[in-house]
């Protein structure tokens, strides 16, 4: 059993489904944790690990891909979606470094750039300023937040798009003309 066959059968389906269902995935928790920060700080570790899962897959599916390619009666359409496929790696890589970083970044946010401080004493007060009043985020928070929610949502949509598109050329590349 290798990366390319399972038991003599080319195993680029069963990557690619991986492939399907985890970048998405990655892409959304991306999204919501970076724009809620207390989900983030639950999630805790799970958010990378789910990341680089994704990553992982994706060679796998390309190599499992271009090995089935050399098999298969070349076309245009298997062309096409084989160079296409090349280009999810940049994608698969951006969530997984938006995640690293987001995580990073959870384990100091409370500390430095949420209201309370790392005791969680003292902070921007609202309404009434006493022991149970709303506490603001500091601009410097709202910032981080808002431009890590930015960034993961160009990575997020733009690598789930490229899903997309890689697996539309994929099934006509196999089903058109049947």
């Amino acid at each position: 059993m290798g990366t390319t066959t399972i038991n003599g059968v080319p195993a680029h389906p069963l990557w690619a489904h991986a492939v399907v269902v985890l970048v998405p995935l990655s892409a959304l928790a991306l999204v919501v944790c970076a724009a809620w920060p207390a989900v983030m700080r639950r999630a805790g570790i799970v958010l990378p690990l789910l990341a680089l899962v994704a990553l992982v897959t994706v060679p796998l599916a390309t190599d499992a891909g271009e090995w089935l390619e050399e098999r298969v009666p070349e076309n245009a359409a298997t062309e096409r979606h084989t160079e296409m496929g090349d280009g999810l790696l940049p994608w698969a890589v951006a969530i997984f470094v938006l995640a690293v970083l987001l995580w990073l970044v959870h384990g100091g946010l409370p500390r430095r750039f949420l209201p309370g401080g790392p005791g969680g004493q003292g902070g921007a007060a609202g309404p009434g300023g006493g022991p149970g009043a709303v506490r603001l985020a500091s601009p410097r928070a709202v910032l981080v937040v808002g431009v890590g929610t930015l960034l993961a949502l160009v990575v997020g949509v733009g690598a789930v798009v490229q899903v997309y598109r890689i697996g539309e050329s994929g099934a006509k590349a196999v089903w058109q003309g049947l």
